[in-house]
């Protein structure tokens, strides 16, 4: 979801000379420094700015909402424009654009693309807020196919979605059976956990052998009061991480890690309106980092935030699994704005026992 500050006008010139400062210029190279601890999970290895507000073959690198690790070891970077970069990030956290193709829906036109995974053939499985949808591309951003969805799940009023609230967060589970998206926010006459926590509903399609993605289990999500489902990424262990984002104006952003297990939750497809009943069973989850609590390695903000590291962080991919331990790197979506920041984050996080 395209998440505007409302300061974004009266910062727009501030902005400009912020990207001559010093400080800046020391920002835009990738920042190292060892166990800068964010939780006793996380720690924020570096940063960089060095892709914000630039070009690659004429297509303004920004707008980017989801990340994945493509076949031979770049990353796929999906902007929410309609065009899917390849980054080489062997010099993590600083990338470097390598390729760039477009993307369109049945007709030719433009996506709201802000889900993104690669399937085991290199495929590319890509959500859309607009309908929702999930369309499948090859390579080379040839349309290949769409998957089926839930009526429930459309925008309204063909379903009880709020439109640019959709299908946010998307990825595989090792072996590439099971998909799964995330909403954004909760459907219209879905209501709260016992902790006053919004239920989000989360889509699961799964397959047999070379047969399409099928529709499988749906399952409740609790997220934080204020916040939305920005991504979803596979932990690896049948788990996921969900980033959960929001903004204040006059305070800024509000970026939560947390780790979430769907293997003992309901499938709640049948549920007309969360939480359901005392059978029902959302999803547990657990915190892991707070990234308003990592240090912020000299880093700026063009608005205000309650620490300068944060911006509109938006994708997470796992890019190294080592035991329990995983690297992850983080983007945040700019919205081709002044005032926003195009930022690639490089974090470890030790996984807790199941």
């Amino acid at each position: 979801m395209r998440t505007r500050s409302a300061l974004a006008a009266a910062a727009a010139a501030l902005a400009a000379a912020t990207c001559l400062s010093p400080t800046t210029a020391r920002a835009d190279a990738p920042t190292r420094a060892p166990a800068h601890a964010c939780s006793p999970s996380v720690r924020i290895d570096g940063f960089s700015d060095a892709l914000d507000k630039t070009t690659f073959r004429g297509s303004f690198v920004g707008n980017l909402s989801a990340l994945a690790v493509d076949k031979d070891g770049t990353v796929a970077a999906l902007s929410d424009r309609s065009q899917l970069f390849s980054l080489d990030v062997r010099q993590r956290p600083h990338a470097a654009p390598v390729r760039v193709v477009d993307l369109a829906d049945e007709k030719g036109g433009p996506l709201d693309s802000e889900g993104l995974a690669v399937d085991r053939d290199g495929t590319r499985l890509v959500t859309s807020e607009t309908e929702p949808s999930v369309r499948r591309y090859d390579k080379d951003g040839k349309l290949l196919g769409r998957l089926a969805v839930p009526a429930a799940l459309q925008v309204a009023p063909a379903g009880r979605a709020t439109a640019n609230q959709t299908f946010e967060g998307l990825t595989l589970q090792p072996g590439g059976r099971t998909l799964l998206a995330s909403m954004e926010q909760s459907l219209a006459g879905d209501g709260q956990d016992a902790a006053g926590r919004p239920l989000v509903r989360v889509q699961s399609w799964q397959r047999h052998g070379r047969q399409e993605f099928a529709l499988g289990p749906q399952y409740a999500y609790p997220a934080d009061k204020g916040l939305g489902v920005a991504e979803i990424t596979a932990a690896g262990d049948g788990r996921l991480l969900v980033l959960e984002r929001g903004f204040t104006a006059g305070v800024g952003n509000t970026v939560r890690l947390y780790l979430a297990d769907p293997r003992r939750a309901s499938d709640v497809t049948a549920v007309t309106h969360l939480p359901g009943g005392p059978a029902t069973r959302p999803m547990g989850k657990k915190l892991l980092a707070d990234l308003g609590a990592c240090p912020s390695l000299g880093a700026t903000a063009r608005q205000p935030q309650r620490n300068p590291l944060l911006d509109n962080v938006e994708g997470l991919a796992v890019t190294r699994r080592s035991g329990g331990n995983l690297r992850l790197l983080l983007v945040s979506d700019d919205n081709q704005n002044p005032a926003q920041i195009t930022r690639l984050y490089s974090l470890t996080v030790r996984l807790p026992r199941p």
